[in-house]
């Protein structure tokens, strides 16, 4: 091999390498639940989340003061559909009966409408202000839960959406945890 032979091997090998190192840490690689603030594409907070997996929203209702929770699964769209809601209060904002296709029970003191068949590109949420409770439930039986202040302020919102992350997002990122 000749000298020039060399130098055009290292240079498309440094050219490889580098490309390799871009498409590593820069393409879209692990589906999340992400938390967008506001209007914008930066990242608050991520959950990776796959196809089928579901997940769970809850928050304290800040006039009758007792738990909402509003379950969620991951469609094969990447799309997320609302299936349940339970609450124990009629009040403002709360749902007086079912919809088509839905059922209402009332079990163990709470109420509950299943079978919804909502589904959502995106959710705006915004994390409680006066009563900052909201939480954010996963895994096996709901095994994982945490408090949305340990990751964001109270009176934060966000855009919640399905997306991918890059590798170079998820190692930087504010990833949610057990």
């Amino acid at each position: 091999m000749s000298a020039l032979n060399r130098k055009q091997w290292c240079f498309i090998t440094i050219i490889i390498l580098s490309l390799s190192y871009l498409i590593a840490f820069f393409f879209p690689f692990k589906t999340a639940l992400i938390f967008y603030k506001e209007n914008t594409e930066q990242i608050a907070m991520f959950l990776p989340l796959d196809e089928g997996d579901t997940f769970q929203h809850i928050f304290t209702h800040s006039i009758h003061l007792t738990d909402v929770v509003e379950k969620y699964e991951v469609t094969h769209k990447n799309t997320i559909q609302q299936t349940e809601i339970i609450y124990e209060e009629f009040a403002i904002g709360m749902p007086a009966n079912a919809q088509e296709g839905e059922a209402f029970t009332y079990e163990d003191g709470k109420y509950h409408i299943k079978n919804i068949n909502q589904t959502f590109d995106q959710i705006k949420l915004r994390n409680g202000k006066v009563v900052s409770e909201n939480r954010l439930v996963w895994g096996n039986n709901a095994q994982y839960q945490v408090y949305l202040n340990d990751y964001v302020q109270p009176g934060a919102w966000f855009t919640v959406k399905m997306d991918k992350v890059t590798l170079w997002q998820y190692l930087k990122g504010v990833r949610v945890h057990e």
